[in-house]
């Protein structure tokens, strides 16, 4: 399916496949998602805030998050994040493919600091790169 190409679901909603330019315009409009890694060779998701800068997914984390114990090296990994109506079950849903690198360079880690306050309570103070390879979205929507 192409993008823009849409599939009437079950409900009377249409899956409307999105543009990868949209979808990362989507991904930038929110700021809370989840990154999908693997730990002890199982899938794990954890909820993170993030920003979309220059195409990149940029995530916060704590020095002993399970993810950084991964991302000291470059891994593949995950991101989603959605705003999808219970109610009407219209919205859209975005899903990043790509390497996760931690950011090292003073000037752009003490940029992304700035730029990206933690929502949780953990001291947060180190920052994940998301290079997106693959990324595929979704809108449910009402109209063809």
């Amino acid at each position: 399916m192409s993008a823009d190409e849409a599939v009437s679901s079950g409900t009377g909603a249409h899956l409307v496949v999105l543009s990868r330019g949209e979808a990362l315009r989507l991904l930038a409009s929110v700021s809370l998602g989840r990154v999908g890694f693997t730990q002890q060779a199982l899938p794990a998701i954890r909820p993170v805030n993030h920003l979309v800068d220059r195409g990149v997914v940029v995530i916060r984390t704590h020095s002993g998050s399970a993810l950084l114990n991964h991302s000291l090296r470059s891994e593949v990994v995950a991101y989603e994040a959605d705003d999808i109506d219970p109610a009407t079950h219209t919205g859209w849903s975005v899903v990043v493919t790509g390497v996760a690198t931690r950011v090292t360079g003073a000037e752009e880690l003490a940029r992304y600091q700035r730029l990206l306050t933690p929502w949780s309570g953990a001291a947060a103070g180190d920052v994940v790169r998301i290079e997106p390879e693959l990324v595929t979205g979704y809108r449910l929507t009402t109209t063809p």
